[in-house]
């Protein structure tokens, strides 16, 4: 074996580094000073981060089972920076009385899921790609249910485990019709083999594996699992899940559904696409508008949110990859900062739903600007980044000119007029409403402040720096996984 190849993977190996680091302070220094885990795990974190963006050598590994590319440099640095926003905003809740018992469990997991993502991203063998995705859910299991004390996490954890255990069970199987077809699992010999084949077996074998990647990115009818989840699950854990996993889910998404089964497209996954895409915007908005449970209202927001996405992967050409990119690294911006605020009011209140937020903005103006924005940002309100990450992927959808993808593109685009009044009821009840506020005064520490500056800063200036998206276009141009 050459371990040079290990040199395809600094993303990878500084992680490792960064979880022994956090493990090794965990375990051996002394009690006196585990209060100061978190703002260490946060500080080691981004270092790593930050060294993460230095150029990294590209090709393959591992026997073409790895790829290490300026693409899934740039995904995982869009993952990097995500994470790093919810370590820091995590760091008063880990110090919490209730937590703090199980603090440095809370970072060893979220880097251990970070790493799953990582060689989801960089697979291009299904053995990879599976145990990247299995690194990555099973201990997100273990972080929804880490606040033990309550019901509602352990319910969120169970079935966090038993969809993620019948989603698996599912793409395995489609996995074994798509080696019997082709005799492999390498991503580029099984699209050599399928070359014309349109058997009853593949179309399965397809439904199968749209299936199992389906549950991570919560599209509908796969979505099931994730109000509960996200209701259950302590708010930082949600976060993380609502964002980082779906931005590695989706990307993986796109290389196994465009390199992999590329030159079946119009033949079998395409349509098949166009009726989840349809379904999951529709599904999530409305389900949206009949939430009070602020938690509960961003998973449906999150479905919806994942149709949308979806639409760059339905392009399956280049400007699709760069917008779907675009569009993850600006929800996180937004996502983040909305469970942000959720965080810093429940940790000191409990408050959760939207009637609780009922003029917000006289006692804490500030937490109320922040939820406004990243309303307004997942509503795609010019000149807000959301409105340019939605123009970018309907462009990006309509560049294939077909006469199904500008019906397809209108009606997400009705459903963001629906999505634009779920949306407003949130900042309507915090800045509207004369209701006297139950929520009083509140201190954020300082890290939730630094994080919530992040997220408002990300979304006023992301969509209005024109070298992100250009930058971002420069690294998809080097792909080689598009179907001619």
């Amino acid at each position: 074996m050459d371990y040079s190849q290990f040199l395809m993977m600094p993303q990878e190996i500084g992680l490792l580094v960064v979880f022994l680091l956090v493990f090794l302070y965990d375990t051996f220094m002394p009690q006196s000073t585990q209060k100061g885990l978190p703002l260490f795990s946060t500080v080691v974190f981004g270092i790593f981060m930050i060294a993460s963006f230095l150029p990294v050598k590209e090709g393959m590994a591992f026997g073409e089972m790895f790829e290490a590319s300026k693409a899934t440099w740039a995904m995982k640095n869009i993952l990097n920076i995500g994470t790093f926003i919810v370590l820091l905003q995590a760091i008063k809740w880990a110090n919490g009385d209730f937590v703090s018992v199980r603090r440095g469990e809370f970072y060893e997991l979220m880097l251990l899921t970070l790493f799953g993502m990582y060689l989801m991203i960089s697979g291009r063998h299904f053995l990879i790609f599976v145990i990247g995705l299995e690194t990555a859910s099973l201990p997100l299991a273990t972080l929804a249910a880490f606040e033990k004390r309550y019901y509602e996490s352990h319910e969120a954890a169970a079935k966090y485990v038993f969809t993620a255990v019948f989603s698996s069970a599912i793409m395995l199987m489609g996995l074994s019709f798509v080696y019997g077809l082709t005799g492999t699992l390498y991503f580029s010999e099984i699209a050599s083999s399928i070359v014309g084949d349109k058997s009853l077996l593949l179309i399965v074998a397809l439904a199968f594996v749209i299936s199992g990647v389906g549950y991570k990115l919560s599209l509908v009818p796969f979505h099931l699992w994730t109000a509960d989840v996200y209701q259950g699950a302590p708010t930082m854990v949600t976060s993380y899940l609502s964002v980082i996993s779906k931005g590695s889910a989706a990307f993986a998404f796109f290389v196994i559904m465009v390199q992999v089964f590329g030159a079946a497209y119009s033949q079998v996954w395409e349509w098949m696409l166009y009726a989840v895409i349809v379904v999951t915007i529709t599904v999530g908005n409305l389900f949206a508008i009949r939430q009070r449970n602020l938690k509960r209202f961003l998973a449906f927001s999150s479905i919806s949110q994942a149709g949308y996405i979806m639409l760059g992967v339905i392009a399956a050409n280049q400007v699709g990859m760069t917008s779907m990119m675009y569009y993850i690294l600006v929800y996180i911006f937004s996502n983040l900062a909305a469970f942000g605020v959720i965080a810093v009011i429940e940790r000191q209140t409990g408050k959760v739903t939207t009637d609780d937020y009922n003029g917000l903005f006289k006692t804490n103006p500030w937490l109320a600007f922040v939820m406004m924005l990243a309303m307004f940002s997942l509503g795609g309100i010019p000149p807000f980044a959301g409105f340019f990450s939605k123009f970018f992927i309907f462009v990006g959808a309509c560049n294939t000119g077909s006469v199904a993808i500008y019906v397809l593109v209108l009606i997400a685009l009705i459903n963001t007029i629906i999505s634009l009044y779920y949306y407003l009821l949130v900042v309507k009840a915090m800045f509207i409403r004369q209701d006297e506020c139950v929520i009083p005064t509140l201190k954020s520490h300082w890290t939730e402040k630094a994080g919530l500056w992040i997220c408002a800063l990300g979304i006023i200036f992301i969509g209005l720096i024109s070298c992100i998206y250009t930058s971002l276009s420069d690294i998809t141009a080097t792909l080689n996984i598009f179907p001619n």
